[in-house]
């Protein structure tokens, strides 16, 4: 793999991590604790349980697998948890993770993207570990605005609207 493709794969996934922190901190700021507390059935998942979720899957496969932490992810965990956690504390927690993640992809070199792991019993690469990674992180993002969007309704703020024709608006 070449360095430049390397350093360009890795920038874009700085920023991917980076643009869903903003984007979930955007919607958990709209809501109180209860809301993220709540779940449209009882086997759905919370906003908490969602963030606790990613947390541990970005620890498992970008902070473990692409980098050299322990394995210490408790899967079940993430989503039995029915305890009230205070928005600051979620945000921190991801805000934590995030940074560690992105520490560890900072140092990573082309060479190292294509070095062979085992994450969760799968073989892998450490490119498709944290590519896998960010995806599950994009689409959980996107559950947590819906659900974020479907307590709110037209009270829902959006963090960004087109404008001009060239963005989608009018």
């Amino acid at each position: 793999m070449s360095a430049t493709v390397a350093e360009s794969f890795i920038t874009t996934a700085r920023y991917s991590m980076r643009a869903s922190l903003e984007k979930i901190s955007h919607c958990v700021e709209q809501l109180s604790e209860s809301d993220l507390a709540w779940r449209p059935f009882e086997q759905a998942n919370s906003i908490a349980n969602i963030i606790l979720h990613v947390c541990g899957n970005l620890r498992q496969w970008v902070l473990h697998g692409a980098g050299d932490a322990p394995d210490v992810r408790h899967r079940p965990g993430e989503f039995s948890d029915r305890s009230i956690i205070e928005r600051s504390e979620l945000i921190g927690r991801l805000r934590q993770t995030i940074d560690e993640c992105d520490a560890v992809l900072a140092k990573l070199s082309a060479d190292d993207l294509i070095q062979p792991r085992r994450i969760q019993g799968f073989k892998c690469t450490k490119l498709s570990a944290i590519f896998d990674s960010l995806t599950h992180l994009q689409g959980h993002t996107q559950e947590i605005i819906y659900i974020t969007r479907l307590r709110l309704g037209d009270q829902y703020k959006f963090k960004w609207m087109p404008k001009g024709k060239e963005q989608g608006g009018q």
